[in-house]
């Protein structure tokens, strides 16, 4: 299988391929657009701004490849920004387009709250998804991360978490899954996940 993971320039980059090579798949990390067409899974991680993002994004010619392969039905994976970037914008510094594969918005988190929103927090699993086999309903995972995002069809959001105000954090449409927390700094209930991915891209069901 050979997996790819999108490098624009994401800081946690690093630490994602070496959960997933923990695991033993060695993936790719590349900006190459031939790379992600010939991929079997796309990993797309994250940290920082959406403005940074999508630029990156558009400076390495990869929306469109992002938006393609995503389109063929293939496993996508996204991780904190890599999910916001999924959505139609973001409000973080304004308004900014993203690649609009669902529906909503990216929201910033209420006054009041201390931003960002960093540390362990439980999920509340709202629909079982493959990708949380063996994952318990009140797992812990951790979060870094200044906005939400806010789906305009609720259906899609699979897990969500309360800091303050509850927050989709997982979604899922068809082939595309994504997380607002990062798996990677996630310890054994991280893996698990990342290893329900590469079930998932293999065609392997959990166990």
């Amino acid at each position: 299988m050979k997996l790819v993971i999108i490098d624009y320039g994401a800081g946690n980059l690093r630490s994602v391929a070496k959960a997933v090579d923990y695991l033993g798949i060695s993936p790719v990390v590349s900006s190459s657009p031939p790379e992600i067409a010939a991929a079997d899974a796309v990993i797309m991680p994250g940290v920082g701004a959406a403005a940074d993002t999508m630029r990156n994004l558009r400076e390495r010619a990869l929306l469109e490849p992002l938006r393609d392969f995503i389109e063929s039905g293939r496993p996508f994976l996204g991780i904190c920004m890599g999910q916001q970037a999924l959505f139609d914008f973001s409000e973080e510094g304004g308004h900014h387009p993203c690649l609009g594969v669902l529906a909503g918005r990216v929201r910033r988190l209420p006054e009041g709250l201390k931003v960002p929103h960093m540390g362990w927090n439980r999920l509340r699993i709202l629909q079982r998804h493959p990708i949380f086999d063996g994952i318990s309903d009140d797992a812990y995972f951790y979060f870094v991360h200044s906005y939400y995002p806010e789906p305009r069809d609720p259906s899609v959001t699979i897990a969500v978490c309360d800091y303050g105000i509850e927050f989709a954090a997982a979604v899922a449409k068809d082939n595309v899954v994504a997380t607002q927390f990062h798996p990677e700094k996630s310890g054994q209930a991280g893996l698990r996940l990342y290893q329900n991915f590469l079930r998932i891209a293999a065609g392997v069901k959990s166990v």
